[in-house]
């Protein structure tokens, strides 16, 4: 993960925000106070706010990893699954 001052972030903020984006690779934002920030694509934040939201539900790991380990002809397909 790569570390850049507030004020060379300022500068060049679009530069760092578009790599962010595109490499999906945070970037910490230091200063001198050592309360630094980690910036990170919203893709990103929305994957790990899933993540934490389908951990938080009791059984829910142990549920996706057996699906994941069930043969694919033993699972329904997708077009006849009643939504």
């Amino acid at each position: 993960m790569n570390a850049i001052n507030i004020t060379k972030a300022r500068a060049n903020l679009f530069k760092i925000i578009a790599e962010v984006n595109a490499h999906s690779e945070p970037v910490i934002l230091t200063n001198t106070k050592g309360k630094n920030a980690v910036l990170i694509s919203e893709d990103d934040w929305n994957a790990l706010q899933e993540t934490i939201y389908l951990n938080s539900i009791p059984g829910m790991a142990a549920s996706l990893q057996k699906g994941m380990e069930t043969p694919l002809e033993e699972c329904i397909a997708e077009k006849d699954v009643l939504w």
